[in-house]
């Protein structure tokens, strides 16, 4: 996968679930300020310092107002591969987002995503000290995924935590396992047009292959305690199996309509050249024949009778001889 459609699907996830992430990565901010009251997204391309410079694309700026009117604007940065990522290129965008919200509290995290171990840790925090005094502190909460044990997070009731199961950390042998879970847990939380988005982003990240969804929904349905989803899956089924019924009913109509219409047409061609024959064989051994025998001629479509009609024109000796075949 890209590292731009994963930036993608991860700032989907963060546009659907702005505040159950908030939620999970930053508890803090509700415990003290209260409720979410309004969600806004921020532009995501800072100004330029020079307009010689590449553009700066900020991958997640959320600004949040709670219920005593706190405001916390909360950047997100997505990280599959940790060597493209930067402190100080963070610390540029965080200063530009405070310099454009003077009024916001601005909390920059990182959320890296990639599923290995590492032998180097990225840089946490950037400071400038003189003896005692300190002239520059910067750091960012720090979140990586495969540090966290699935199974620790199967009964958790937020939406965002069962869809990044499967980028957190369990032996492999329990990975249908943990997909089950996913599953089910994000049946349960979220609507049925979004369960039907980031089921595919459950997908994607867990690698699960046919064969294994195939498994995998059998034990679904096996489940007592995922009855209603193996029942929307089974609808699932029976609705995405009539469409493809409809539309290889469709294309089997399209193709045999066009084979008809080509037997149609040659049979047509056929025909019609059969008459052309006919007339002129007519008037290249009599001569000028009447319309009257034309028209007669062109009112048959019979292959059988104008072959036979054919094969008179060329024996009879003199046109006066010449009989329709009725």
């Amino acid at each position: 996968m890209t590292k731009q459609s994963h930036d993608h699907n991860f700032k989907n996830l963060f546009l659907d679930f702005p505040k159950e992430t908030l939620e999970w990565f930053f508890p803090q901010a509700q415990q003290n300020w209260g409720k979410v009251r309004k969600v806004e997204f921020v532009r995501q391309e800072p100004k330029k310092r020079k307009l010689s410079d590449s553009s700066l694309a900020l991958d997640m700026p959320i600004l949040f107002f709670f219920e005593n009117q706190q405001l916390l604007l909360w950047l997100v940065e997505f990280q599959e591969d940790k060597a493209k990522f930067s402190i100080y290129k963070l610390l540029r965008y965080t200063t530009d987002l405070m310099e454009a919200h003077p009024q916001a509290l601005v909390i920059p995290t990182v959320l890296f995503t990639d599923r290995t171990k590492w032998r180097k840790d990225v840089v946490r925090k950037l400071e400038t000290r003189l003896n005692d005094r300190l002239f520059f502190h910067f750091e960012y909460i720090y979140f990586k995924l495969f540090d966290f044990n699935a199974s620790d997070y199967y009964y958790i009731n937020n939406p965002v935590v069962k869809i990044l199961l499967p980028k957190m950390n369990y032996k492999e042998d329990k990975r249908i396992e943990v997909i089950r879970h996913a599953y089910s847990g994000l049946f349960q939380l979220a609507s049925r047009m979004l369960f039907d988005k980031y089921v595919d982003f459950i997908d994607v990240y867990a690698q699960i292959s046919e064969q294994e969804q195939k498994s995998l929904y059998y034990e679904i349905i096996q489940h007592k305690e995922t009855a209603m989803l193996a029942q929307y899956i089974r609808d699932k089924g029976m609705q995405q199996g009539m469409q493809q019924g409809m539309q290889q009913g469709m294309q089997q109509g399209m193709r045999q309509g066009m084979q008809q219409g080509m037997q149609q047409g040659m049979q047509q061609g056929i025909i019609q050249s059969t008459k052309e024959n006919i007339i002129e064989v007519l008037e290249l051994r009599f001569g000028k024949i009447s319309t009257e025998i034309i028209d007669k001629i062109n009112q048959i479509n019979d292959p059988a009778k104008l072959k036979e009609l054919l094969r008179k024109g060329i024996q009879i000796k003199e046109i006066d001889s010449f009989r329709f075949i009725r």
